[in-house]
């Protein structure tokens, strides 16, 4: 059982790099409002940054070429990586000539719905605005994050500060918030997070490919009311935002993958405060009320014999942003 990742030390970049580390999440709400007359749902959600981390390092160079190495060396390493497409889309939207050499080490989970592409793309953006000396604020690289994912301007607002090291006014606050995303994600308000809130993440040894997801997902008519989870995530309630979790995409999963609803329901009796499908999947999380009672929940999940649940990878994270 995988428990509390933290950020390594750090990789040595030269003195002109940058070494970020680009954190997962998980959706406390996400509703669907619709489809697009681009392919795309309309959606509403509130993305929380996690302290589950990938390592993005990024060395200038003067070149003009771009290099990507990944560890494990199974993760593509060219143009079908989201790092990859975020420096080609920031080198076409601000003309840059600079090349930068790049290291990232993954540790967030694939097809799970923590948004680890995303993060590393937004990391990405940040830290070759700072090594490239673009010195361009949040609000003029939230188009270039748009145009490489749905998640990533999110991303983007919770941790451009830190990469770049620049004084921003959107940029200021996303050390202390979540990022309420709107549109296709691309419309985004930070919003304030009181407290930390601990969390324990369980992704089951399956996926679920966002666009099966919605392929099952079946509208509802009466759409989920997003404030009374808002609030309490602002004020820190972490007892009342449990109770107000939502995730339209959830059914749709559970249809997809019956070992995700298995999950769930192990999650549920494992007596934490609420549980939820992270985005489309297949990762679920469960609200804790400490860190103790996050690390009871963890160890409560693991006292099975089913050979499935064994499988899982567990962390225990608190939400980022907060004291």
């Amino acid at each position: 059982m995988s428990l509390h990742v933290r950020p390594d030390p750090g990789l040595p970049s030269g003195p002109n790099g940058r070494v970020l580390f680009p954190p997962a999440k998980v959706n406390l709400f996400l509703d669907v409002l619709g489809k697009r007359a681009d392919g795309y749902h309309d959606i509403a959600t509130l993305l929380v940054p996690v302290s589950l981390y990938d390592t993005l390092e990024i060395q200038p160079t003067g070149d003009g070429e771009l290099k990507l190495e990944c560890h494990p060396d199974t993760i593509p390493s060219g143009p079908g990586n989201l790092v990859w497409k975020a420096a080609e889309a920031l080198r076409r939207a601000f003309r840059v000539t600079a090349g930068a050499a790049m290291r990232l080490t993954k540790r967030i989970p694939h097809e799970a719905g923590l948004g680890g592409g995303s993060s590393d793309a937004a990391a990405a953006i940040a830290g070759l605005n700072a090594v490239w000396g673009l010195n361009r604020s949040v609000a003029e690289l939230l188009p270039v994050a748009a145009e490489v994912g749905s998640d990533v301007p999110g991303f983007l607002v919770c941790s451009a500060r830190s990469a770049s090291g620049r004084t921003d006014p959107l940029a200021e606050r996303a050390e202390h918030v979540g990022a309420w995303c709107t549109g296709r994600g691309e419309v985004v308000t930070p919003i304030h997070a009181g407290p930390a809130v601990h969390l324990v993440i369980v992704k089951p040894p399956v996926g679920c490919p966002t666009a099966e997801v919605y392929k099952r997902f079946r509208r509802s008519d009466k759409m989920a009311d997003q404030r009374p989870l808002i609030d309490a995530f602002a004020r820190g309630d972490v007892e009342e935002m449990a109770f107000w979790l939502h995730n339209a995409l959830q059914p749709a999963a559970f249809d997809l993958q019956p070992l995700v609803r298995k999950v769930y329901d192990r999650l549920t009796n494992c007596g934490p405060l609420g549980v939820l499908l992270s985005g489309s999947g297949a990762s679920v999380f469960a609200v804790c009320r400490t860190a103790a009672d996050a690390a009871a929940v963890a160890a409560r999940f693991g006292r099975h014999t089913d050979p499935e649940l064994a499988a899982c990878r567990v962390f225990v994270v608190r939400t980022l942003g907060a004291t």
